[in-house]
């Protein structure tokens, strides 16, 4: 079953929390650059792509897998933040509040997925 991701809130969510991150990164510095920024950045846009490519599958299988994906790249993200909390003492806290927010999202719309099944 094919989704539209643009009407997803899920990947509205994301899409908004990856341009944050974009933002937030704009604080680190300079010789982050290929250090933990990208990773940062990957992480964070990583999670809307993949809610993206996964909703034009063929199949509830391959949208689920996909959406495993993001959610692992947002844990990814969230620990990625958490080091630039203490590394570089940013504050972090209301954007890991929307990640968890896109985690349980995420994981309503897998148990929505697995009961039509």
């Amino acid at each position: 079953m094919k989704h539209n991701f643009r009407e997803l809130g899920i990947w509205k969510d994301s899409f908004a929390l990856a341009k944050e991150i974009y933002v937030l990164c704009s604080n680190l510095p300079v010789e982050e650059k290929y250090g933990l920024k990208s990773q940062i950045q990957h992480s964070a846009v990583s999670i809307p792509s993949n809610i993206a490519e996964g909703s034009g599958r063929t199949s509830d299988k391959e949208f689920l897998h996909f959406l495993n994906i993001a959610i692992s790249s947002s844990y990814e993200l969230e620990t990625q933040l958490l080091l630039c909390q203490d590394i570089f003492n940013l504050n972090v806290e209301s954007i890991i509040e929307k990640i968890h927010s896109n985690q349980r999202m995420i994981g309503g719309l897998k148990r929505k997925i697995n009961s039509i099944k």
